[in-house]
């Protein structure tokens, strides 16, 4: 399972867990067993971090030391960005889309390891189970940049139990439970959060329900020590220290070091300098979870939400799975602990488990392309519900016209029935929104498609339908046919803030190295 034979070259199966704060890459070695690869610097876990430095672009741990001195050079957590048309600073007078920045991160993780293992290209690459279907795309469209054929987009908490049933031996055939496992995995990672309810059957890996938070991770926790440290300087020396950005960098980075030690001891000291004061302020463990405890209440909630929606109970879950850096904290295995009734599981590794499951789907996917049996399947759920805006008969209102409900099983197609608003009406505007929703306004707008040359003297409410077709990795295809006529109308699915083909295939060039030519 570790490679394959194509062209008679050797074709590793690589998996990327690209991270909000550090990223993994992890490949199957002769034996079909996870490993990590370490990056250049001799690190498993590169800073997702980028520098433009003049016509340099440093990402890893150099730029991640640049925080302190030269933040306004630094972009961090462009994963929160994702989808976005462009990241919100500017570096040099110029503003990069937030999946070329993501193709930087992913290019130093192909060039480092490709000194390891040789070049490779075919990658699983994972994203957060709450991620649209936007940001699924601009992923895809970070590693086509990078230079890689992403083969497929994998749900962050699903790798993770993945990489669970390796490690608890349930691929071998003798090694499976007897009855299904369900788990719960909460993942809690440095600028997302997801939680999953999944059930292990088997060889089969079946979501159940999934919800989570795109803008909330250890990310926050450290913002949280970052205004404590701050006011306990502001008591002293009448000073904010945040109001400099370049020492709100500095401060930054040794609160989050200070979060770390919080974990294991009851209190730390955070060094501050500004304007010539100095201070060493103590903040204790207590103190942190007083101050992050509504972040944690955040997590709490979805996790019942999600429980809820699988419509189970803590007694029929057989484990709650931690993953994530940030599910170290200890107040984050207490609330678990209290609320499920259960010890928290650290079977997997909380930094390098998302990795360790894209590459076990890596060799499932490069067998399957060889003709091999797969060791085992999964089945994923839409994390949103998908919808056409079409307006209401009655009131006249734009409304969210629901195709397919969120934790619906994937893959899944879908057709609904729309009709023309008058007689004899040349075109049609069918615009896909993601989101529960009934107002559109509050959804968010995956794209839209325009049907010209309708068939001639349509009624007026003539029908119309839009199909959809949702794959396992989350990605949505469009199709929309006029019924009872000769003529059948198909059409492209244009994205929103999508970055057309050749504008990829100049970054891919300038960024990947392929080609001189480059796209700004």
């Amino acid at each position: 399972m570790a490679t394959i034979r194509d062209n008679s070259e050797t074709i590793p199966a690589i998996g990327i867990d690209l991270g909000t704060t550090f990223s993994v890459v992890s490949k199957l070695d002769r034996a079909g067993k996870p490993v990590t690869l370490v990056n250049a610097e001799g690190d498993l876990l590169t800073p997702s971090v980028v520098l433009f430095d003049g016509d340099d672009v440093i990402v890893g741990r150099e730029a991640w030391k640049a925080v302190a001195g030269e933040a306004d050079s630094v972009a961090l957590c462009t994963k929160r960005e994702m989808g976005h048309p462009v990241y919100h600073k500017n570096f040099q007078g110029k503003q990069y889309p937030p999946e070329v920045i993501e193709a930087w991160i992913l290019n130093k993780l192909r060039r480092d390891m490709s000194t390891q293992i040789g070049p490779f290209s075919k990658v699983v690459v994972t994203v957060p189970a709450y991620f649209d279907e936007v940001r699924r795309k601009a992923t895809q469209d970070a590693g086509y940049m990078a230079g890689f054929e992403v083969m497929d987009i994998l749900n962050e908490p699903t790798a993770a139990a993945i990489a669970f049933g390796y490690h608890e031996g349930y691929m071998n055939a003798d090694g499976r439970p007897e009855r299904p496992q369900r788990i719960l995995v909460y993942d809690l990672g440095g600028g997302t959060f997801d939680v999953t309810v999944m059930e292990i059957r088997g060889d089969r890996y079946i979501a159940r329900a999934t919800d989570g938070d795109v803008q909330l991770g250890g990310y926050d926790w450290d913002q949280r020590l970052v205004d404590l440290v701050a006011e306990g300087f502001i008591r002293e020396h009448y000073a904010d220290p945040r109001e400099d950005p370049l020492i709100a960098g500095k401060l930054w980075r040794e609160c989050e070091d200070a979060k770390r030690t919080l974990s294991v001891r009851g209190k730390a000291a955070v060094a501050c300098d500004y304007r010539g004061f100095s201070s060493l302020v103590t903040v204790t463990r207590e103190q942190f979870e007083e101050a992050t405890q509504d972040l944690l209440d955040r997590t709490r909630f979805t996790t019942v939400q999600t429980l809820s929606a699988a419509r189970l109970g803590w007694e029929q879950i057989d484990r709650v799975l931690l993953v994530g850096g940030s599910t170290r904290m200890p107040m984050v295995r207490r609330m678990l602990q209290e609320l499920s009734g259960k010890e928290p599981d650290s079977t997997v590794a909380a930094d390098e488990a998302v990795a360790h499951g894209a590459a076990l789907h890596a060799g499932l996917l490069l067998a399957k392309s060889q003709g091999r049996p797969a060791t085992f399947k999964i089945k994923n759920v839409n994390s949103h519900s998908l919808g056409v805006v079409g307006t209401d008969p009655q009131t006249k209102r734009k409304r969210n016209g629901i195709l397919i409900p969120r934790n619906t099983p994937l893959p899944v197609s879908a057709k609904r029935t729309f009709r023309t608003q008058k007689a004899n009406q040349q075109s049609i505007l069918v615009q896909v929104v993601e989101g529960e929703n009934p107002s559109p306004d509050d959804c968010t707008t995956i794209g839209r498609c325009s049907v010209r040359r309708l068939p001639p003297d349509l009624p007026r409410r003539a029908p119309i339908d839009v199909l959809f077709q949702y794959q396992t990795n989350g990605r949505l295809k469009v199709r929309v046919t006029v019924p009872d006529s000769d003529v059948k109308v198909e059409t492209e699915f244009t994205r929103e803030n999508a970055l057309p083909k050749e504008h990829l295939d100049g970054w891919r060039r300038h960024i990947s190295g392929e080609g001189p030519t480059e796209y700004r």
